[in-house]
């Protein structure tokens, strides 16, 4: 193997970067130090090929966030403190030459641009390294080979995702257009997904695109089944590709489910297989009706937002992500962070989806356990309190809904399969509460167009 050299990199081979480039970020602010707040904006020490142009760049930043005065001599002066070069006559010699590169300071954006392209054509050769010396030299299976190498483009990925201050008129026009689309006669298309239930939509308006939608409840009151509900609507209507992430079910009991909510047939009886020939009628056209959706299934249990992000990624024309559920899933960094506290590792997690949820443009329903708070009420409605691991949770999500069931804790009470869906927290708009009927026989809910507030 070729020995590391700067210019050619660890395989003998030439690395890309613009050492004009570099020299003239370098020393726009050297010349005006006004414009060093955009460089940092666009750029990192670790952008920078050169060790030298690093460590000028540290400490040029330690210099602003210390509010210490930046001109040409100050900088210089830090630099010779820090010993970056050989002699303090090298130090003064360099940075003259620096400053006398580039005109001025005028296309100093320009210049990080090049300089960031550059970083991140270096970062996808290295980690395309790393991926062939692992493939090369690991016992690993395929399947975790493909994980790391999705893992490290993702991690890139994330890191070009930068954006700058906008103007209000850009927003106003951008709304201005939307406005106008939501108004039009193809209002449809730009309106959130509908849930199936009308009364729901009418409180949180659909399912609309980077939003975190939280389904929490205790287990038993039908979270899975809900979620399977608003798929299968989605799936059926929305001419777009929905997506299932299946942590805790098989895809066959899911899809056992789904023809039981669709074909009216109560669900024991696929179970058991005891189906009569009225059944497997209700059940061939049930399931001909679902094979005519986009609707995708996973039911890997070992799934990081990482791998739900590069999935996404590859499917076409996608209109939904739901999640079942949110603490069954590794952490951001994979299972290796077993150290972290649950309560860290579950705030990374709902970061990380809702990031997911801006990066596809997609809304993102997320199913959540509640803890055992609520039981020791007298009134064991859910309240956000009451999520599991909650603080985080709460703030990343756009929208936090509670299912309730009296007759879950109560047999003896009046309507026992009356559901209640609690809007506890709603970005958009009102809060309140929206009453379902709970069908157990074929495990899903059916709207009562009845709603009132509770919070």
């Amino acid at each position: 193997m070729a020995e590391f050299n700067l210019d050619t990199g660890e395989y003998g081979r030439q690395m890309p970067y613009s050492l004009e480039a570099e020299q003239s970020v370098l020393g726009a602010v050297l010349i005006d130090p006004s414009c060093f707040a955009l460089v940092m904006e666009n750029l990192r020490s670790a952008a920078f090929y050169r060790p030298q142009h690093q460590q000028i760049f540290d400490v040029m930043t330690n210099m602003f966030n210390m509010n210490r005065t930046m001109d040409f001599i100050t900088i210089l002066d830090a630099v010779k403190g820090e010993q970056i070069f050989e002699t303090d006559e090298d130090a003064k010699i360099y940075l003259t030459n620096l400053a006398q590169v580039v005109p001025s300071s005028a296309n100093v954006e320009a210049y990080c641009r090049i300089v960031r392209e550059k970083y991140y054509v270096r970062r996808l050769i290295t980690a395309s390294r790393e991926i062939i010396d692992m493939a090369q030299e690991s016992q690993a299976e395929s399947d975790v080979l493909l994980d790391s190498a999705e893992q490290s483009i993702f991690d890139i990925r994330q890191g070009r995702n930068t954006s700058s201050f906008k103007h209000i008129r850009t927003a106003i026009t951008e709304t201005y257009e939307l406005l106008q689309h939501l108004s039009g006669e193809d209002r449809d298309k730009y309106k959130g997904i509908s849930t199936g239930y009308p009364a729901l939509d009418r409180v949180i308006t659909g399912l609309n695109k980077t939003d975190l939608i939280l389904i929490a409840a205790r287990p038993g009151m039908g979270k899975t089944s809900m979620a399977l509900n608003i798929l299968l609507h989605a799936g059926k209507f929305s001419g777009k590709t929905v997506v299932f992430f299946s942590l805790e079910m098989s895809r066959e009991q899911l899809a056992m489910r789904l023809i039981s909510g669709e074909s009216f047939v109560d669900n024991k009886k696929l179970v058991t297989g005891q189906l009569s020939e009225d059944d497997w009628g209700k059940i061939a056209a049930a399931s001909a009706a679902l094979n005519q959706t986009q609707i995708l299934i996973d039911d890997n249990p070992m799934l990081s937002v990482a791998d739900m992000n590069a999935k996404c990624r590859r499917v076409d024309n996608l209109g939904l992500v739901v999640i079942d559920y949110l603490q069954l899933m590794t952490s951001a960094g994979g299972p290796t962070r077993g150290s972290d506290n649950r309560q860290q590792v579950v705030s990374d997690i709902s970061r990380s989806l809702k990031i997911m949820a801006k990066e596809l443009n997609v809304p993102v329903l997320c199913l959540s356990q509640l803890s055992r708070a609520n039981e020791a009420r007298a009134n064991k409605r859910p309240m956000l309190s009451d999520l599991r691991e909650s603080g985080a949770i709460e703030q990343d999500a756009d929208i936090v809904m509670f299912l309730y069931r009296e007759g879950y804790y109560d047999e003896e009470t009046e309507d026992h399969n009356l559901a209640e869906c609690i809007i506890a927290k709603n970005r958009h708009g009102e809060t309140g509460t929206v009453e379902l009927q709970w069908l157990p026989e074929y495990t899903t809910f059916a709207s009562i167009d009845r709603r009132h507030s509770e919070y």
